[in-house]
This record gives structure tokens, sequence and C-alpha cells, in this order.
């Protein structure tokens, strides 16, 4: 290894190859790996501990192509031009052999140390693919490896020849075109010899990507040796006039005539049956049956989240009230000393009641339906649903997200392509209810007021956020592309996975959420202390008083900012401990206002990032006013229904 201690090793492949499975099997859980293409949005890395050796593995967002359409390929892209690793692990789906070769085709013309991983083996043969992987290692001249990552078969193999190639020094040699464009390549070739950028850059990707006109790409080539623009666009025209299209569409037909050819070489397919996905589909996907099931399956989701949380929270809030009776007497009720006591034991019992019969059991189902494959087919029947309102294309995936975090939500729009869609997106993201505001729905709403109710606000949220789609589809015209998403095949969850993965999303609340609500509830119980809790109270009465709510709940609707979960823990300390005290319609009209303003400050930062502080500024804004309106709006429709 050129006597390096410590080597990077990057997974790279197109969307839901598996290779976030790979990472997580050998790396412990630190991404989520879902049965859902586009999931990795941003590069992941950890460091990994190999017999006696240590690398560093990092898992690139899912890539179709080194011409990137989104952000999240262009990260894909950036870390492989500009970063780099000493090793490429090409991750193929070999269910998608032909398909996916392309890829690897292209990545060979970065001339890169690269090893190919032939994964999701199991899939490839129940679809009677049979695969000669000596024979395929042999034509494309680097090592090739088969591996079934979700039951950790053959990744022992995977990283003791990527090791093996880093120190033999194994490296990809890109796979020749034919006819005329091969000419042209050649030539352009030639002239490249003499830029000082070659030697970052193989001249044969430069002059492909010069040919297939990229802007990145070209603006480089060109400022270092401008002469070569009149020789490109000539090229191009010869190849325009030799082949009749494009010339990038002359080199992906090539890329794919090599890629198909290379599959007939070394795979042979039996004649399968119809397998148990086409059989499924043919109900799930159907446009008459489709729908009715989505509807049933998402009742019986939130059925669960709810029936699991409620049989909790009654028992665990009566036992810890009970509790604090019995050891308060140690310390007394007087003093700065038993407030921040009381204020330690409020936060820590109130997440441990509230929060967390409601928000596990939305994880592991959430993990569940991701690890079975339906969420890409609810996005294909939503998607279908959703189009005459302008609420359609990829700009769906987020969306779903988003009932996971907001957070997540937020980064994902990186996928689209335009700036008008990624602003729109950015702001239905944050209305959608995350697990954090499922948990007031759950254990507000449908504890006090039952699960008609928790209907009601997630029909009534799918509503505006349709409307808002609609209306901001018109405010901001222009294009907006379909959906064109893989759908994948169903896949059994792991008992291990759908752990491990509900794990990792619950660590957060566990490492982040849950100390906040701790920290929030004591700096309450202080404000309570030194009576400043009626003087903040009365700054934001207007609100309060407008939507019809204790004048007390003006402080827990601020602190909602931090965390959603702390509105709901600190009314509950702002109201003695017992929120049945509120009416039916305050607490509709409080879980409506806290579902549709803005979610929280991670978010805020997420969104920063994405689309910039005037557009997240607008959208925090554009969150409070919605919020209030809808507020009056449940205030009134409680009056009509609600004692």
């Amino acid at each position: 290894m050129g006597g390096k201690d410590r080597v990077r090793i990057a997974l790279v492949g197109q969307p839901n190859c598996g290779k976030s499975t790979i990472f997580n099997q050998v790396a412990g859980y630190k991404s989520i790996a879902s049965n859902f293409p586009g999931t990795t949005v941003s590069y992941t890395v950890s460091d990994i501990r190999f017999g006696n050796r240590v690398f560093e593995l990092v898992d690139l967002p899912g890539i179709y192509s080194l011409s990137p359409v989104d952000e999240a390929e262009r990260e894909a892209r950036k870390f492989m031009l500009k970063t780099g690793a000493d090793l490429y692990i090409n991750v193929l789906d070999a269910s998608l052999l032909s398909r996916s070769l392309e890829f690897t085709i292209e990545l060979m013309e970065l001339e890169l140390p690269m090893i190919l991983c032939l994964n999701m083996m199991d899939e490839a043969a129940e679809k009677g693919v049979i695969i000669e992987v000596e024979k395929l290692s042999t034509i494309l001249g680097i090592p090739v490896v088969a591996t079934v990552a979700n039951r950790g078969r053959g990744l022992k193999e995977l990283f003791e020849t990527a090791l093996m190639a880093i120190e033999e020094g194994v490296k990809a040699s890109p796979l020749k075109f034919c006819g005329a464009i091969e000419r042209e390549i050649e030539g352009l070739e030639n002239r490249l010899s003499n830029v000082n950028i070659v030697g970052r850059f193989p001249k044969r990707f430069l002059a492909l990507k010069l040919l297939e006109g990229d802007q990145e790409i070209s603006s480089i080539v060109y400022r270092y040796a401008p002469e070569l623009t009149d020789f490109v666009a000539q090229a191009r025209e010869r190849i325009l006039k030799e082949y009749g299209r494009e010339p990038d569409e002359i080199i992906a037909s090539q890329r794919h005539a090599l890629a198909f050819n290379v599959f007939e070489q070394v795979a042979k397919v039996k004649k399968g049956k119809e397998t148990i996905r086409e059989k499924i589909d043919t109900f799930v996907l159907n446009p008459y049956i489709g729908y009715p099931l989505l509807v049933l399956t998402l009742y019986l989701f939130f059925s669960f989240i709810f029936k699991f949380g409620s049989l909790l929270e009654g028992p665990l809030l009566a036992f810890f009230e009970s509790f604090y009776e019995k050891i308060s007497p140690f310390w007394g009720s007087e003093g700065l000393a038993s407030y921040i006591i009381k204020g330690i034991y409020d936060g820590f019992t109130g997440g441990l009641a509230i929060v967390l019969p409601y928000l596990f059991p939305f994880l592991l189902g959430l993990s569940f339906l991701e690890d079975l494959g339906y969420l890409p087919r609810i996005a294909f029947l939503v998607d279908a649903l959703m189009h005459r309102i302008g609420l359609h294309g990829k700009a769906i995936l987020p969306l779903i997200l988003g009932y996971g975090c907001n957070v997540p939500g937020v980064m994902a729009i990186r996928i689209l392509e335009s700036s008008r869609d990624r602003f729109i997106a950015s702001i239905l993201t944050v209305l959608i209810p995350c697990a954090a505001r499922m948990t007031i729905i759950m254990g507000l709403v449908g504890f006090y007021l039952g699960g008609g109710w928790v209907s009601f606000l997630y029909i009534l949220n799918l509503v505006i956020v349709g409307i808002l789609g609609w209306a901001f589809s018109k405010l901001l015209p222009g294009y907006c592309e379909g959906l064109i998403m893989e759908v994948p095949p169903y896949r059994l969850p792991t008992l291990k996975g759908l752990l491990a993965k509900t794990w990792l999303r619950l660590r957060e609340f566990l490492i982040v959420a849950w100390p906040l609500l701790i920290g929030g509830s004591i700096l309450l119980s202080l404000i309570t202390y030194y009576d400043f809790e009626d003087k903040i109270n009365s700054i934001f009465s207007f609100l309060t008083r407008s939507l019809g709510l204790p004048v007390s709940a003006g402080v827990t609707l601020i602190f909602g900012l931090l965390r959603k979960e702390l509105s709901l823990l600190m009314l509950r300390q702002a109201l003695g401990g017992d929120l049945s005290v509120l009416l039916p319609s305050q607490i509709l009209v409080f879980t409506v206002f806290i579902i549709f303003y803005f979610p929280c400050i991670s978010t805020l930062g997420a969104l920063i990032k994405e689309i910039g502080i005037r557009r997240s500024l607008f959208v925090f804004l554009s969150t409070f006013v919605i919020a209030f309106v809808l507020a009056m709006f449940a205030r009134a429709v409680s009056l009509l229904f609600l004692v």
C-alpha cells in the first residue's frame, strides 16, 4: 500500500445497489440503508478495522452517470474527481447486470484503481441469471467479487480483494468504442497530450466529456487550452453529420452496446416464471386496488402506533406521578433545588412516558415499509395522484422521507434539478408531520380525543400540502418533470436490520432530543421559579388568546422551535402535570399550530444550506402564518364538533 498506514476505500454505484448495506455490515449502522433509490444524498465515512489493518470506508451517494443531473450525483462526482480514494469498489446489482455495467464502463474511463462487487447474486439467481464471475473479471481487467450483502456473504473476500488490489496497484483501463466516434476520441486525445490539466484527469475521460458537452469539465479544459474550442466544435459537428444524433447520445449508445455485449459473454438467462414481485405488483400498483390498499396500509400503520403508544402512556404517566409523590418529600417543594429536580424529573419521565411509546413503533414500522420495498410504490401511486395539483416528479421523495425526520427530507431536495422545484419542495417538506410531531398528534390528540381526530389531522395535512403545491406551481411556473424512479424488488426485512435501523434513528432522539427536553424542562422550572413565566406569556398572549389557548401555553409554543416534543412536555409541565385540564377544542388547536409551524432549529440549519438564508426565512415565516390560519380554522371546527 505504498507504505501508507491508512488507506481510503470508496463504495460507488447506482442507487439501490446495496452500497449502504455493505457499509453498514462492516461499519455498524451509521447510514440509512433502505430498499428505496436515492436514500444516500451525502457521503458517509467510517474507520474500519480489518484484520491488523485500519482503513477509511466511504459510502458515496448513488450515481447513474458521471454526467450528474442532481446535487447528490454532483457530490459523488466531486468526490471522485477532487477528493479521491486509494481504491473504488464499484457495487453492481447483479440482477440488473446489463444496465449496471453501463456505469461501470463509464467509471473505467477515469482509469481509477477499482474492483467490481457483484451484489444481490441471490436475486440474480431467482431471476434465472447465471453469471461467470471469472470471465467478467478477465474481460474488464479488474477483480470481481460476488456478494449477498444483506446476509453478509462474500464481504470478507470483497475487502481482502480490495486491500490486495491496492497492494498490487490494480487500475481500470477504458474499453474502446468502434467506428467514427472512436476516431474522433483518439484525435482529441492527441490534441490533449500537451494540456497542463492532463495528469489530473485521463486524456480519454477529458475527450469524452468535451464531446458530450459537459459544462464543468469543458470550462476547466478551455481555461488551459482555449484553442481546443473550435477543434471540439468541429469534432462534434462531424459526429452529428456521421450519425445524425448528438455526440452525447452516440457515446451513451456505445456504452450501452459494450455493456450488453459483455453481459451476453458472461451471463446466461434461463426462462423464469412470473416472480412473486410481479404477482404482488399486479395488485399493489393497480389504480383501482392500489389506492384503497395504500389507505388501508397507512390506517393499520398509524393504528399500530396509536395502540402501542396509548397502551404504555397512561400507565407510565400514572406510575411516574405516583413515584414522584413518594420521593419529593426528601427535598421539599420550595427552593431552587426542588424546582431544578422537578424539571429534570419531568423532562426525563416525559420523554420516557409520552414520546418513546409512540416514536419507537413509528420508526420500527417506517423501517419495515422501507426494507420491504413498499415506500417506492407509495411514491409511484402518490405521484400519479398528485400530478393534477402540481406536486409530482421526484419532489415526492423528500416528502416521504419527511415523515421520519424533516432534516433528511430537506437534504433530499438536492435530488431535484431546478432551483424552482427545490424551493417548492422545501416549503412542502417542512409541513410534513415528522416523527416528533407525530408523538404530539398521538400523545395528545390520539390519547384524549381518539383516532378519528388523528385521521382528520393527517388528511388535513395532505390537503394543505396539495393545495400549497398547486398554488406555488402556479405562482412559480416552470417545467415539472414526471417521476422516473426504479421500483426495487420486495425484500423480506431481517429483524437485525430493522432493529439496527430503528436504533440508528432512535439514537438521535436519545442523544440530541432527550437532553434538549430535559434542558427545556429545567429552563421552564427556572422561568417559573424566578417569576418570568407570566412576563413571557404576556408577550405572546396575543397569539394564545387569538387561538383560545391558555395563556400559560405561550412559552411552550416558542420552545417548540428547539424540538417539537418539547412543546408537549413543557405544556404538561406548565399545566401542573395534567393535560386533561385542556378543553378538547384547545387540544385540537394547539396540535394544529404545532404541526404546521416550522419544525425545529435543526431543520432550519439544513434548509439554509440547501436554499439559502433569504428563502429559508421566507419558508420560516410562511409556516407561522399557515399554522396560525389553520389553527383558527381548527378552532372553528372544534366549536362545532367538540365540547
